[in-house]
């Protein structure tokens, strides 16, 4: 008898490998972020990476001919570029003009436990009790850091700007990590790039004109960034090892994200990761951690089906 048991395994490997190849490239995105939007308006940050994204989607669409999207599927497509190509590279830009990146990666944090839960409300699942107490202490647990953050004083702007990233983000990640299954895992991501260019485009432009355009280098390198691997390759990775599955595994290495992210603000940002950082940050991760796995748990029967 031949063994068969070694390709799930590999398999598997993969799909976990290409996701944490993904989410150690996303892991750059806010400190890099906060380091452009220094010089570079927020609102160019989101439609300039967009457009320059686009346009290597278009390169790659010349070089291989895909299928292309029926009615049903663009409409999703639409879903995933207003989370993760306008919604999250927005709001996040917005918010770390005023606060840093580590601040704004507890925050993110959240992601995981969110993403589970749109998957949940998309696919009908019916999650445990853990899974819904862990998911509510997650958020309840990022409303207390907030607070504290404030003094008490109320949530400010750039706060809201950052549960709003969380959101779009989740919806953008759980929409296109189905539809990766669909169109395959880097047309996904490059066909949500070129539904938004002819909006991305046209405000490029504008933003360029009614903001002078920065004058350092630096800036540029961290925005370049973010549009050839915050914006483009990294999803290939992620929604390449979503694709691969299983979906419920390969999503738990999201919760390394802001481990990563909180050790780039530290080296490269210099920022001081204070107690409350620190705990948030755990305390966040380790709720989004028993929220994930609560969920796989109830969904593995049907991970496995074809």
């Amino acid at each position: 008898m031949s063994k068969t048991s070694p390709a799930p395994r590999i398999s598997h490997y993969a799909g976990v490998l290409w996701g944490l190849l993904g989410i150690l490239a996303f892991s750059f995105t806010l400190p890099f972020t906060r380091v452009a939007v220094e010089t570079i308006s927020p609102f160019f940050m989101t439609t300039g990476r967009a457009t320059l994204a686009a346009i290597f989607a278009l390169i790659a669409f010349v070089i291989v001919r895909p299928k292309w999207p029926n009615r049903r599927q663009v409409i999703r497509l639409t879903v995933v570029a207003l989370g993760v190509v306008v919604g999250f590279p927005l709001f996040t830009s917005l918010a770390l003009q005023s606060v840093p990146s580590a601040h704004g990666t507890v925050v993110i944090a959240l992601l995981p436990a969110v993403t589970a839960l749109f998957v949940v409300i998309r696919t009908g699942e019916r999650p445990s009790v853990l899974f819904w107490v862990a998911s509510i202490a997650g958020a309840a647990a990022v409303v207390v850091f907030l607070a504290l953050g404030s003094g008490f004083s109320g949530v400010s702007l750039p706060d809201i700007y950052l549960v709003l990233a969380v959101v779009l983000a989740a919806i953008g990640y759980t929409e296109g990590g189905l539809l990766s299954r669909e169109l395959g895992s880097w047309q996904t991501i490059c066909w949500a790039l070129i539904i938004s260019l002819p909006l991305m485009a046209p405000l490029t432009a504008v933003n360029a004109w009614l903001v002078p355009l920065s004058q350092e280098p630096v800036a540029w390198l961290c925005f370049l960034y973010t549009a050839v691997f915050s914006m483009f390759l990294g999803f290939f990775a992620w929604y390449r090892g979503l694709a691969i599955g299983p979906m419920t595994s390969v999503s738990q290495v999201q919760l390394s994200q802001p481990v990563f992210t909180l050790l780039w603000s530290a080296l490269i940002l210099g920022e001081v990761l204070t107690p409350d950082i620190l705990i948030g940050g755990a305390v966040i991760i380790a709720l989004a951690f028993i929220a994930v796995r609560a969920r796989v748990k109830t969904f593995e029967p049907s991970s496995v089906s074809k």
